[in-house]
Parts: structure tokens; C-alpha cells; sequence
């Protein structure tokens, strides 16, 4: 591993599957601590350097995620990043995300530090043909073979938004398993005519609305949902929640945590602020139990009504309590 990795861009599914790549790839040689720090406008970089100075009382090799989300540090980030450049400590990799950067910022001093001693990595959007290829190739990775007018079809209903393709892809490998996928299942799972989608669930569970979430969760079941196709959509989400809770049981407010969270939609920001207000990470993790019950409970490995477990799922986001048995 290089010492020091430099994502740029403003494409959110790919900022966040090549930092997945990364730490995954660190994690497999052996960097097991991992240290999440946010330059905010009010930022601290002293806390970067002591970060880089302080020592694993285990001696571990760590990765520091630093996120800068205006991707403007400063001159004092300018210089602590320069300077940090030139004395990398060792079993450390510094992992950077920040948004596009403009040209001045492109050809600083401090980017150019870190591009010597690391890897710089620009993100592009995908548009036009290439965002056609990029579908086709998501589909076969989920092991589908689109039919003809397939990828036409979703790139038109996505818009440009990758992390939605790629919802779309898990839901028709849900549905309909390996292989061939037509126009008519790419219709039946995208149909805009439907009352109710997972999707609206997730969002009224994190608004808190209990009543709301168990009208939603039944006018699924009365339209022949499939139940992993739910589980998915929620687990989903509370893995994300997880994720963001310990960054908040770290002493993180749940509004900076959000602000940084690369994975959430702006449009959706203020929905998962609101989940991470709500519970606390044990009670997620709690959550996270569940849904792995009743992914059992689907496949005939435990004897519970898996649609009585989602509902317990889904009112246990929005707040009810979350009763065993």
C-alpha cells in the first residue's frame, strides 16, 4: 500500500466504492485501526499531527480517513497536509476524500505533496455511452444479462445517478435471481404506478412516522412485495445507520457525522440525521440483529412470520420500542 490515497470528485457511488477498495485492500495487509477525522471550516489540523504522532497502544497498523468536504483546507491544512507529506509515519495510510477540485486548487503545493509520496485518484462523472457500459457491466458483476433495450431503459429512469442504478440492479438480482433480465422485469420492478416502494418505507421509518411505516409495510404486502426485496431496502439502511452511530458514540455530533457521509443523498441527509438522533448505536446494532433474523426467518430457518419481524424492523427506526420474542 502506498502511504497516502487522494480521492477527488463528486460522484458519490464511486467516492465511496474506491475508499471501500481501499480500506479493504489495507485491511487485508493488515491495517486493522482506523481513525475517522472531519476538516470541517473550524477544523483543528494540530489534531491531524498529533493523530500521525500518537501511537496504537496494540501497534497496530491503522488507516487516519481524513474527510474534507469543502476540499478547501486552508493555508494551515495546506501546510500541515505539505508537512505531513514529507515525514509519513509508518504502519499508517492516510486516506483523503474531498469533493472536485477546482484548478487552482488541482495545482497546489499541498495536493502536489501528497501526490509525490502517495496516489491521487480523480473520480469523473460517467455520462452519455459510457454510463451505458457502466450499467451493462453492474448488471453482469450481479450476474444478470440484460436483454435488449434493458440498459437503454434504466439509464433513462436513473437520470445520471449511479447509487441509484446500482439500487435498482440489487432489487432485480432480489427478484429474479441470475440471469437473463427483460425489458418486461426491468418494467415490473422500476413501475412508477406503484402505491407504496421500499423506498418511501425507509424514509417514513427515519422520520419516525410509526402508524405511517406499518400502512406502508402492509400495502406491500397486499401488492405482492417480496419480502427480501423489503429486508433488503431496510438493511440496507441500517447498516448505513450503524456505520454513522459509532462515529457518533465517538463523540461526533450526528449532524457532522451526516455532513461527511459520502454514501446519503444531500435530499436525504436530514431524514438519516434524524435516525441517528433517535437511536443510539446499540440500539442500531439491535436493529442490525434483526434484520439477520429475519433474513432466517425468510429462508424457513426460523419459525417467525418474517412480515411481522419487517414491521418490527421498520417501527423499531422509527422509534417504537423494540420488544424480543
Amino acid at each position: 500500500m502506498a502511504p497516502i490515497y487522494v480521492i477527488s470528485g463528486d460522484e458519490p457511488l464511486q467516492m465511496n466504492e474506491t475508499a471501500d477498495a481501499i480500506r479493504a485492500s489495507a485491511r487485508a495487509q493488515g491495517f486493522s485501526g482506523r481513525d475517522v477525522l472531519e476538516a470541517g471550516s473550524k477544523y483543528d489540523w494540530n489534531e491531524l499531527t498529533a493523530e500521525a504522532n500518537s501511537l496504537s497502544l496494540f501497534a497496530e497498523k491503522r488507516i487516519i480517513d481524513l474527510r474534507i468536504p469543502s476540499g478547501k483546507p486552508g493555508r494551515d491544512g495546506g501546510k500541515a497536509l505539505a508537512e505531513y507529506a514529507e515525514r509519513p509515519p509508518e504502519d499508517t495510510l492516510l486516506l483523503i476524500t474531498l469533493p472536485k477540485l477546482d484548478k487552482g486548487q488541482a495545482s497546489s503545493k499541498w495536493l502536489k505533496a501528497l501526490e509525490t509520496r502517495g496516489v491521487f485518484i480523480q473520480i469523473w462523472p460517467i455520462e452519455g455511452q459510457r454510463l451505458h457500459l457502466w450499467i451493462e457491466q453492474r448488471l453482469r458483476q450481479a450476474g444478470l444479462t440484460p436483454g435488449p433495450e434493458v440498459v437503454a431503459m434504466l439509464a433513462e429512469r436513473i437520470e445520471g445517478n449511479l447509487l441509484a442504478a446500482a439500487q435498482e440492479v440489487d432489487k432485480l438480482k432480489l427478484l429474479h435471481g441470475s440471469g437473463v433480465i427483460t425489458l418486461e422485469n426491468l418494467q415490473e420492478s422500476v413501475a412508477d404506478s406503484a402505491r407504496y416502494d421500499v423506498y418511501g418505507l425507509v424514509d417514513a421509518a427515519l422520520e419516525g412516522r410509526v402508524g405511517r411505516t406499518v400502512r406502508m409495510l402492509n400495502g406491500l404486502k397486499a401488492e405482492g412485495t417480496a419480502a427480501p426485496v423489503v429486508l433488503w431496502a431496510l438493511a440496507r439502511e441500517t447498516r448505513t445507520l450503524c456505520s454513522l452511530a459509532q462515529q457518533v458514540a465517538q463523540g461526533r455530533s450526528p449532524q457532522q457525522v451526516v455532513a461527511g457521509a459520502r454514501e446519503v443523498w444531500d435530499k436525504r441527509k436530514p431524514l438519516v440525521s434524524q435516525g441517528l438522533q433517535r437511536l443510539n448505536l446499540r440500539q442500531w446494532r439491535q436493529l442490525m440483529q434483526l434484520c439477520s433474523l429475519t433474513d432466517r426467518a425468510i429462508k424457513g430457518q426460523e419459525r417467525q412470520d418474517p412480515w411481522l419481524l419487517l414491521q418490527r424492523l421498520c417501527t423499531g427506526m422509527a422509534g417504537a420500542p423494540l420488544l424480543d420474542g
